[in-house]
């Protein structure tokens, strides 16, 4: 439960803006149980005029924010030093800083995220406004903490706890990443869905309209924290059945009915979670100009396969290599279908995603890539492999050394071939020079022989 003091807006950001109607004098604030129907919310402005003031020492009355100065933050990011730089989204770049026990009684030593709107940016005043407005008085686990704001001239910062594994997008996507496993997937996406669930289930209804994945921060143990309020918006009161607002957000996000009409409801937060959940299923971007046309939009490509088991795996991330429980990504994968119905009645409530997935992250159904065995028979394996790599080396070695010098051992079937061919040759080569041999010896003994003739008639003559 989150405890609050009951604060008008006007001195919820003390002397931000001038306001044609002067506050309520009031001497005593109480603190009192909150309930939604307290929480201020952008509604409540007067329409304030754009002049600002030049006292901003008061620190906020009643909440837990910190008001910091331009010159504080410069200080805590090294006046804003390139070796800090974090990212920059629609709101403007991002910077780490470090905030020592000096700075705030009571405000602990902590790495932060300073965030600086960008006048020349896509979001505005407006959006800086809407995000103090809510973090500064929602609480949850699983939204990321806003701890204080600048607001100092035309200058507008805000400065959150710092989330030191980034975006889910930056993780997901990143091309020399590490790849997310699948425990830790399912663990990001029921983080997620129990901050939405927080958010649509509050007695003042919260609608987020811009969940995706650069929008959900992890920490060092991978759990998820939704950032940048800038675009949310009271969610629907009484019988009002949707908020009619003009249409933002993100391209391949935002649900088909909204970027139709303009109205708004808990089940466009609902579209956007199946989106994201389908990231983390398929390792794929929600809009991909470098794919083929036919695969650029996600949810078009994917979502007719999701209800077919044999066509689910072609699907799936292949950074995963089938690390994951096929029983698990079967019902992810339905949730995600049923998440990206085109009627938004029908997809299920941000509760009813949550009891669907706080089971998957359970499963023991996923293979393992390498098998583990008792250390003295692991070591008795290496051992008969290097024996066994050494004999056939030695094989080899004795081979070549036996082709050259075959009369030392046995012969095989293979060299007696080889020996018989050489021993066959040899033979005709003996013979052949037997028979010249043989020739001659005749051509010399033999009494017929006109050479033997010859010789003896000359016997006679001498």
């Amino acid at each position: 439960m989150v405890v609050k003091k009951v604060v008008t807006w006007r001195s919820f950001v003390p002397n931000c803006y001038k306001t044609e109607v002067p506050p309520k004098k009031s001497s005593k604030k109480v603190v009192a149980k909150e309930t939604s129907s307290q929480r201020i919310s952008p509604s409540d402005l007067s329409n304030p005029s754009t002049t600002l003031s030049e006292d901003l020492s008061i620190s906020l009355a009643g909440s837990n924010l910190h008001v910091f100065t331009l010159g504080e933050l410069k200080v805590i990011t090294q006046n804003f030093s390139p070796s800090n730089f974090l990212g920059e989204g629609g709101f403007g770049p991002v910077h780490k800083g470090f905030i020592d026990d000096k700075l705030r009684p009571g405000l602990a030593a902590q790495p932060v995220a300073v965030k600086l709107l960008d006048l020349d940016g896509t979001q505005g005043h407006r959006e800086w406004l809407t995000e103090v407005i809510f973090l500064g008085q929602l609480r949850h686990p699983h939204l990321v903490k806003l701890i204080g704001y600048c607001c100092e001239d035309a200058h507008r910062l805000l400065v959150y706890e710092y989330m030191p594994r980034g975006s889910l997008e930056n993780q997901l996507f990143r091309r020399y990443s590490m790849s997310l496993p699948w425990s830790s997937r399912m663990k990001i996406a029921l983080g997620a869905a129990k901050g939405l669930a927080f958010l649509h289930e509050a007695e003042k209804p919260v609608i987020y309209r811009d969940f995706k994945a650069s929008n959900i921060l992890l920490d060092s143990d991978c759990t998820p924290k939704l950032s940048d309020f800038g675009l949310a918006k009271d969610g629907p009161e009484g019988d009002d059945t949707h908020v009619s607002t003009r249409v933002m957000g993100t391209q391949g996000y935002a649900a088909p009915e909204y970027v139709m009409t303009g109205h708004l409801t808990a089940a466009s937060d609902v579209y956007s979670f199946g989106v994201v959940l389908l990231e983390l299923l398929t390792g794929r971007r929600s809009v991909d100009k470098n794919r083929p046309h036919r695969e650029q939009n996600l949810v078009e490509w994917a979502r007719p396969k999701l209800n077919e088991p044999r066509k689910l795996s072609r699907i799936m991330d292949p950074r995963l290599e089938g690390q994951y429980s096929e029983h698990g990504v079967r019902k992810a994968a339905a949730l995600a279908f049923q998440c990206l119905s085109h009627r938004a009645k029908q997809r299920p409530k941000m509760s009813e995603v949550v009891k669907t997935l706080e089971p998957l992250k359970d499963f023991e159904d996923v293979p393992f890539a390498f098998v583990y065995t008792v250390p003295s028979e692991s070591d008795n394996s290496i051992k008969d492999v290097k024996d066994g790599d050494a004999q056939k080396e030695l094989k080899k070695n004795n081979n070549h050394h036996n082709y050259k010098h075959h009369q030392l051992r046995s012969p095989t079937e293979s060299d007696n071939s080889i020996k018989d061919v050489k021993d066959g040759d040899a033979e005709k080569e003996l013979k052949q020079k037997n028979n010249h041999n043989h020739d001659k010896h005749d051509q010399i003994e033999s009494p017929r022989s006109p050479h033997y003739l010859s010789e003896k008639y000359a016997a006679t003559e001498s």
